[in-house]
C-alpha cells in the first residue's frame, strides 16, 4: 500500500482550484496528478510523500494517475451535482423575489389605491343629496383612480407575461417589440424567424422573449450598432441569436445586470445563453432553450 500522509481533490473553478476534499495533514509540497473526464482537465488529484526527499516510484506514479483517471468521472459527477443544486436554488431565489416584488406592489400600490376609491364612494353616497357638487367630484376622483388602477394592473400583468404572447404568439410578440423599442433608434433590426411557432412551454416563451427584450436593450442603448439581426429556430431546442455591429463586450460590461439577467432567465428553464464577441465586431448573444413539456 502507498501509505499516504495527505491526499486531495481540487476542482477547477472558472480560473482557479478549489481544494473540495482533503485526508490527511500536509507536511510537504504534494504532487498533482490531473483529474480529467472526456479530454477536459476537471481538477487535480494532490498527493503528499511521507518526507520531503522522498519521491514516488514509476510504479506508484502509474498507480497515482490510474486512480486520477477513475477518478475523474466521480469529480465530474460531483461537480453536475453541485451545479444542480446551485440552479435549483437560484430558480427559487428568483421565485420567492417574483412574489415579493408582486406583494409588495400589490399591497403598497395597489390596496391603499382601492381603500382610498372605497372611503370616497362611501363619502360621496352620503353627501349625493345634501352636496351634489361635492358628491360629484368626489365620483370624479374615484373614476381617476380606477384608470390609474387599470393602468396599474396591466402593468403586474405584463410583468407576469406579457399579454402579447397569448394574443400573437412568440415571434409575432418579438416583431411587435422590436417595431416599438426600435422606433426613433437609428438602428436597423432585421426579426429572422418562421413565421409561426409549435406550442411550445409557457416558462421557454417568457424567457426567450425577456431574454430578446434585454438583449435588444443594451444593443439600442449601449452598442452604438447600425444593424441587428434576431434569428429563431427551432428544432428539438428553442434557437435565438441576437447580434449587433456595434462596439462589442467591453471589460466592464461583463458583470453588467443586463448580461446577468439573461443567462439567469436561460438557466432557470433549463437552458443556455452564451454571451461574446462577434466574429468580426459587435455582440452575438445566443440562447438555447429546451422545448420538451
Amino acid at each position: 500500500t502507498l501509505k499516504l500522509p495527505y491526499v486531495a481533490i481540487a476542482m477547477q473553478q472558472g480560473d482557479a482550484l478549489q481544494t473540495a476534499e482533503t485526508y490527511g495533514r500536509c507536511t510537504t509540497t504534494p504532487q498533482a496528478f490531473a483529474l480529467s473526464y472526456q479530454g477536459a482537465v476537471i481538477g487535480q488529484l494532490l498527493v503528499a510523500t511521507r518526507a520531503a526527499d522522498e519521491a514516488f516510484t514509476a510504479q506508484e506514479e502509474r498507480l497515482l494517475q490510474n486512480i486520477a483517471r477513475q477518478a475523474g468521472t466521480a469529480v465530474h459527477a460531483l461537480q453536475l451535482t453541485g451545479d444542480l443544486q446551485n440552479a435549483r436554488q437560484q430558480v427559487v431565489t428568483s421565485r420567492e423575489e417574483e412574489r415579493r416584488r408582486l406583494r409588495r406592489d400589490l399591497h403598497d400600490g395597489l390596496g391603499p389605491v382601492l381603500a382610498s376609491q372605497g372611503l370616497k364612494l362611501a363619502a360621496a353616497r352620503q353627501l349625493i343629496r345634501e352636496k351634489p357638487e361635492v358628491a360629484e367630484r368626489l365620483l370624479d376622483e374615484v373614476m381617476r383612480q380606477g384608470e390609474a388602477t387599470v393602468t396599474e394592473v396591466r402593468r403586474l400583468v405584463y410583468a407576469l407575461r406579457p399579454p402579447t404572447l397569448d394574443e400573437l404568439g412568440l415571434v409575432e410578440a418579438i416583431r411587435e417589440h422590436v417595431d416599438t423599442a426600435g422606433s426613433g433608434a437609428d438602428l436597423q433590426i432585421v426579426v429572422i424567424a418562421p413565421d409561426t411557432l409549435p406550442e411550445i412551454p409557457a416558462a421557454i416563451e417568457v424567457a426567450a422573449f425577456r431574454i430578446v427584450q434585454e438583449a435588444l436593450n443594451n444593443v439600442i442603448r449601449h452598442a452604438r450598432a447600425h444593424r441587428c439581426s434576431i434569428t429563431i429556430a427551432l428544432d428539438d431546442a428553442l434557437h435565438i441569436a441576437i447580434e449587433d455591429d456595434g462596439i462589442g463586450l467591453t471589460a466592464n460590461a461583463r458583470s453588467g445586470v443586463g448580461l446577468h439577467s439573461m443567462r439567469e432567465r436561460a438557466l432557470e428553464v433549463g437552458g443556455d445563453c452564451v454571451i461574446e464577441n462577434g466574429a468580426r465586431q459587435g455582440l452575438a448573444v445566443r440562447v438555447t432553450l429546451p422545448v420538451a413539456k
